[in-house]
């Protein structure tokens, strides 16, 4: 049975909702600590991963880093600490919302349902869900999938998109989920799964990882669309405002297309693989006017 709340009561249990750090402001969180809590993938090549020293590197990762200068030069704290904290794609936003972490720099995409919850600086890259397969396996297509075995990394939008077209075409897929990108792929290539469902510019990043790259195909059109970005707390607006405008100086600077050339378009570590992936039309459009909007879940399927 339900009752009416008077909506004073309404409003103090929503700001016992909120996690202290959103109610005292992230900026003072940081200026007490000293610190700055940055959150990182280990395997999202080459957004936010890690070299051979296991420390964290990347696209995402370097544009985090500017965003901790201009927050030492805001707090005039020329010693503030980075702290770098492992998220996965399940964890990122509970560790986020619950104050262990301050930003997130990986390759998370910014979707409707979870403005819900955080919030996201100006994308800063899009791609989008498609499928990577072993070329042996003769899937040509999304069709082809039918009554296979998917597997998919557990908490992505990709997970969401595919099942939902699996859903709209009556497929019949089976499948199984995985903790990362990794683990996904090794399914791939041990024969697990016969295909894996992710952003294409991490499907590429993977098989150029891989042992034989030419054993794998990317195919089919985009399920879905990813902006990506860079993930804090909600209703933080001075933080939020700091953000944006150190991403946005980035853009109108062009110092983003060095940043970008540097990961995207010239040997990386540890293994020394070009990715050779010219900035798209949607992102220099992005470049060119930034925003934070988000998109649809199930990308271009109904949830």
């Amino acid at each position: 049975m339900n009752f009416a709340r008077p909506a004073f009561v309404l409003l103090a249990a929503a700001a016992i909702a909120l996690p202290a750090a959103a109610q005292e402001g992230t900026l003072k969180k940081i200026k007490d600590t000293g610190v700055i809590k940055i959150g990182h993938r280990d395997a999202s090549i080459p957004f936010s991963y890690l070299d051979d020293k296991q420390q964290p590197i990347g696209y995402g990762v370097d544009i985090c880093l500017k965003i901790a200068d201009a927050i030492k030069a805001e707090l005039k704290l020329p010693k503030l600490k980075v702290e770098f904290v492992p998220v996965t794609s399940q964890t990122r936003i509970p560790i986020l919302t619950g104050g262990n972490i301050d930003i997130e720099c990986g390759s998370t995409t910014n979707s409707v349902e979870r403005q819900k919850q955080v919030a996201f600086a100006p994308t800063y890259f899009m791609t989008g869900t498609k499928i990577i397969v072993k070329k042996s396996a003769g899937i040509k297509r999304y069709e082809d999938l039918k009554g296979k075995t998917v597997v998919f990394t557990a908490g992505t939008t990709n997970e969401r998109a595919m099942k939902a077209y699996n859903d709209a075409k009556k497929l019949g897929i089976n499948f199984i989920p995985s903790k990362d990108h990794a683990e996904s792929f090794l399914a791939v290539e041990t024969g697990r799964a016969v295909a894996f469902p992710m952003d294409d510019i991490l499907l590429y990043s993977l098989r150029a990882s891989a042992k034989n790259p030419a054993d794998y195909a990317i195919i089919g059109e985009f399920l879905s669309d990813d902006p990506y970005g860079i993930m804090m707390r909600k209703d933080d607006p001075t933080f939020k405002k700091l953000v944006d405008a150190t991403v946005t100086r980035l853009y109108k600077s062009g110092e983003i297309n060095k940043i970008y050339a540097k990961w995207f378009q010239a040997p990386i570590p540890p293994k020394g693989i070009n990715l050779g992936f010219p900035m798209s039309d949607a992102l220099k459009a992005l470049i060119k006017n930034p925003n934070d909007k988000g998109v649809e879940a199930c990308g271009k399927m109904k949830c």
